[in-house]
C-alpha cells in the first residue's frame, strides 16, 4: 500500500507527463499545422510544402509517437513508486 505522501508524488509526476506531452501535441497540431504553416511551405517534399505535410501526416505522426513516450514513462514511473494493476 503507497503512503499519502507517495500517492501526491506520484500523481504530481503524472500530471507533469501528461502537461508536457499535451503541450507538445499542441504546438504540433496547432502551432505547426496551422498557424505556422506559410513559413513551413517554404521548404518543399516533393511538390508540396512542409505545412501540408505536417497537417496532414505529421501531427498524427507526433500523436503516435506520444502515445509510446507516454507507456514508457508511465511504465517507469511505476516502476519508481511501486504501484501495480
Amino acid at each position: 500500500m503507497m503512503s499519502d505522501s507517495s500517492k501526491t508524488k506520484y500523481w504530481r509526476a503524472n500530471l507533469k507527463v501528461v502537461v508536457f506531452l499535451l503541450s507538445v501535441w499542441f504546438l504540433v497540431g496547432y502551432g505547426l499545422s496551422i498557424f505556422f504553416i506559410e513559413s513551413m511551405n517554404q521548404i518543399n517534399i516533393g511538390q508540396l510544402g512542409l505545412g501540408f505535410w505536417m497537417a496532414q501526416q505529421g501531427s498524427i505522426f507526433v500523436f503516435v509517437a506520444l502515445v509510446v513516450i507516454y507507456a514508457v514513462v508511465m511504465d517507469r514511473l511505476d516502476r519508481k513508486y511501486n504501484v501495480s494493476d
